[in-house]
């Protein structure tokens, strides 16, 4: 769990280049409090944000470009594991360099957290190992794919 005490502080998350795209999202106030992770998807579509803090690294911001919805065919979140039709799972992708993207295949929205508190509910379990562990893969896609180091420095 950790805490944004601004809009300037989440903006900070972001690399630098990524944060002119960011458009914070409806009805979120500061302080803001995160468990895990926070996502957002931009107004307008397009655009999904995302803000995560991996076990003792500071506050990592990634902004996520959607390629619209796939087929009406079942598809796997690589980071949570919960399977959905091509509108509800599919591939985002975030900017490496100028000359380089990277993608993921996860939930359109980033709503695993939702689905693995749902999970657990019904299971009478709790929700946070499979949370952490949804954190840790994005952290994992953030430091060894878009090269972004997660200690904060440099941001």
């Amino acid at each position: 769990m950790f805490k944004l005490d601004s809009e300037d502080e989440l903006l900070a998350a972001f690399r630098p280049k990524d944060r002119g795209q960011v458009e914070l999202g409806h009805g979120m106030v500061f302080p803001l409090i995160v468990r895990g992770y926070t996502a957002w998807v931009h107004p307008s579509g397009g655009k999904v944000f995302l803000i995560f803090a991996a076990a003792g690294d500071a506050p990592t911001g990634i902004v996520f470009s959607t390629n619209g919805a796939g087929p009406q065919v079942p598809n796997m979140c690589d980071w949570c594991h919960s399977s959905g039709p091509g509108v509800q799972a599919g591939m985002l992708t975030a900017t490496v360099n100028a000359k380089k993207l990277a993608g993921v295949h996860v939930c359109y929205d980033l709503s695993c957290r939702d689905k693995l508190e749902e999970e657990a509910n019904r299971l009478g379990k709790s929700a946070k190992p499979a949370i952490d562990r949804v954190v840790a893969r994005m952290g994992k896609f953030a430091s060894d794919v878009l090269k972004i180091d997660l200690s904060g420095v440099g941001r």
